[in-house]
């Protein structure tokens, strides 16, 4: 009987898990899946439940109403807050939220009824772990910070400012992001002495786009940097040759309204729906920023290289969910993307006060959890990991381009296979 009750807790687990992976990785391309029929092959590296899992209570930014600060449905923004301590006290680790975009009134409308659109469906508590945990084992150089998760309920990174009345959708990202910067100055860190600010997909799209934004709440003697993890999505031709992601960012930058927010160095040379994409922007962010991505993004595969819609005859069915089931074509067509990557960080890298860690990996989002971030057996570049090296450029203990060579060389891998 208890094991029995271990084995059914076990699969619990994982299928919570399993729904934060997908979550992360939006509705675009990924709605046929069902939850259960996901695989993680991190589970042979011992990723599970943990008793001293660190639970954090939301909190409502009760000032940002009158700033017409809300969620798509008008609800009041959120976020988790774990004090810092010691050392720790005046550091701050702020996390941007992701989970996808609506680029349609339909889209929109559904995601308001659910935790992406509105803090009324949120969690009362959630899970830190990764680069938010508080233990020292798991997070050696932030453990002890003040460690903030912003949750995410607008649809288009932290960036929109629109509205559409007749759908009682509300477009108010830009809006968010300031109102829950002003709510943590009151809390405590307009003391900071040092900072990051970083996020995962579409949060990592908004720590790329808000970075300079954030370097500039604080005087010139705080250490500010940002960290963008799996949020390099690329303007890249998908297998039919055509653009999906670029019409998918078009959508959202029209419906949201986001063109004021962008970048105007990059606004001046090209179109808004371009300047949402982070390889046009991360040249000119001033405030160093360090790149996590794995070369053979799980979400970039799913929804915009190869979705179900421009696949008809399910060419790439196989391949979509399970990489070891890619053909030779197939795979010469994601080195393809690989090669676009690099290529799109070239003078990036070349800076040194930018850092870079880019794996053969496929996979989507590794700061958030233990095991790909500091984990026994986490995932490598020239034998060290994401938080060793994310720490190392953050204090400047030493400069970081690791760029891992080609599927499948890499061993060190958490990949996601949909089955």
């Amino acid at each position: 009987m208890i094991s029995e009750m271990r084995a059914k807790s076990k699969k619990l687990w994982w299928v919570l898990i399993v729904m934060r992976i997908l979550w992360c990785c939006s509705v675009h391309g990924l709605e046929g899946l069902n939850v259960t029929d996901v695989h993680v092959e991190a589970e042979k590296y011992g990723y599970g439940a943990n008793s001293r899992s660190l639970m954090v209570g939301l909190n409502l930014i009760y000032g940002a109403a009158a700033k017409g600060a809300v969620c798509l449905d008008g609800s009041l923004p959120a976020y988790h807050l774990h004090r810092g301590y010691g050392s720790g006290t005046n550091s701050w680790l702020i996390q941007l939220e992701g989970g996808g975009w609506c680029d349609t009134i339909r889209n929109c409308v559904y995601r308001k009824k659910t935790h992406r659109g509105s803090s009324k469906y949120m969690e009362k508590e959630i899970e830190f772990t990764g680069i938010l945990s508080n233990r020292p084992d798991e997070n050696p150089d932030f453990f002890n910070w003040n460690r903030v998760k912003i949750r995410y309920c607008d649809g288009a990174s932290f960036s929109g400012d629109s509205q559409n009345m007749v759908a009682q959708l509300y477009f108010r990202g830009h809006r968010i992001w300031y109102a829950a910067m002003e709510e943590l100055m009151s809390q405590g860190m307009h003391h900071a002495n040092q900072a990051l600010l970083s996020g995962c997909s579409a949060g990592g799209v908004a720590s790329i786009l808000r970075c300079d934004e954030f370097r500039n709440l604080f005087p010139g003697t705080t250490r500010v940097k940002c960290l963008s993890d799996a949020g390099l999505f690329l303007d890249a031709r998908d297998i039919s040759g055509g653009r999906t992601m670029r019409r998918m960012f078009q959508r959202i930058v029209n419906l949201q309204g986001v063109g004021n927010s962008l970048a105007r160095s990059c606004m001046s040379r090209l179109n808004p729906s371009l300047c949402f994409f982070p390889q046009h922007v991360i040249n000119s962010v001033k405030t160093p920023l360090f790149l996590v991505n794995t070369a053979y993004d799980s979400w970039q595969i799913q929804a915009s290289l190869a979705p179900p819609t421009i696949d008809p005859h399910g060419y790439w069915n196989d391949c979509r969910k399970n990489y070891a089931r890619c053909s030779s074509s197939q795979i010469n067509f994601l080195q393809g993307f690989r090669f676009q990557m690099l290529r799109s960080i070239k003078q990036f890298a070349g800076s040194f006060k930018n850092g870079v860690f880019i794996n053969s990996c496929f996979a989507h989002c590794q700061t958030e959890r233990h095991d790909t971030w500091f984990g026994l057996n986490s995932p490598r570049v020239r034998n060290k990991g994401i938080a060793q090296s994310v720490g190392d450029w953050y204090f400047d203990r030493s400069g970081i381009r690791a760029i891992d060579c080609p599927y499948p060389c890499d061993n060190t891998c958490h990949n996601l296979v949909f089955k």
